[in-house]
């Protein structure tokens, strides 16, 4: 088990974007271990390492070249990238093999909390906070170095430990200069690689290999700015190989914290 540290394209919007987005997460606490005491410790700021989370579509002719160019992305160390295969493009004549509606209710959460209403595919989110084409590595760079600057004293340590069919999340205090002290810590299951053969739809006949797919996502519990750890259950019937845990802020969906490991090994 390995602990990581670490084309231009257009894009496909729904109609999906006039509805009232008001849907929101509903957190669930994993169960507690321990508060290691209630006062803020003092702590250094982490090693920032950046959540790029692409919505992604099956039935969306625009998603390849995104696709492709998140497999690079996710071989950086400094970035954790995920894929959201989302349903709302299944009317065009291909059901997306890997969507979950719930993935499209956390694409409209993020267009929410950011307040533009932007909802389209490919769409990389970076570190919860920006949105951009998921085809275009430049303006994704651009983003990146946003959130760097915006976040760089706020980082928070997170460690995850698998065993028996369980997750251990341990959290990290608050930097003493960082005024982001509370937020969900959630654990994103997720297979490594899975290639589709695309039977109908803008795709038809496209072999496509798409990188870190979500497979489910875990409420852990909340953070407080103060160390914490939790216990939860991983879900059972799915199929994953890795797992990334992220604290992200409640205000913002700015992410303070994020690890991943690879359960393949």
């Amino acid at each position: 088990m390995t602990v990581k540290t670490k084309n231009e394209g257009g894009i496909c919007s729904p109609l999906i974007q006039k509805l009232n987005i008001a849907a929101t997460f509903v957190i669930l606490t994993g169960s507690l271990l321990s508060g290691f005491g209630s006062s803020q410790a003092a702590a250094t700021p982490q090693k920032q390492v950046h959540v790029l989370e692409l919505f992604t579509s099956q039935g969306c002719s625009s998603c390849p070249p995104a696709d492709k160019l998140l497999k690079t992305l996710a071989e950086r160390d400094d970035v954790i990238a995920l894929s959201f295969p989302v349903s709302y493009w299944d009317y065009l004549g291909w059901r997306d093999t890997l969507a979950k509606e719930e993935y499209n209710i956390r694409q409209k959460y993020y267009a929410k909390m950011r307040g533009d209403r932007e909802i389209y595919t490919p769409q990389i989110i970076v570190d919860g906070l920006f949105h951009v084409v998921g085809s275009r590595a430049d303006a994704i760079d651009e983003a990146i170095g946003k959130t760097t600057e915006k976040l760089k004293s706020a980082q928070v340590s997170l460690d995850v430990k698998i065993e028996d069919g369980k997750a251990t999340v341990t959290a990290g205090s608050a930097p003493d200069e960082s005024s982001h002290r509370n937020g969900r810590i959630s654990l994103i299951c997720f297979s490594k690689s899975v290639g589709v053969k695309i039977g109908r739809g803008e795709n038809y006949g496209r072999n496509v290999t798409y990188i870190n797919v979500a497979r489910d996502v875990v409420p852990v519990g909340a953070w407080d700015g103060n160390n914490i750890q939790y216990t939860v259950d991983l879900p059972e019937g799915e199929s994953f190989d890795g797992v990334a845990a992220v604290l992200q802020e409640n205000e913002s969906a700015a992410v303070l914290g994020a690890i991943s490991v690879d359960l393949s090994d």
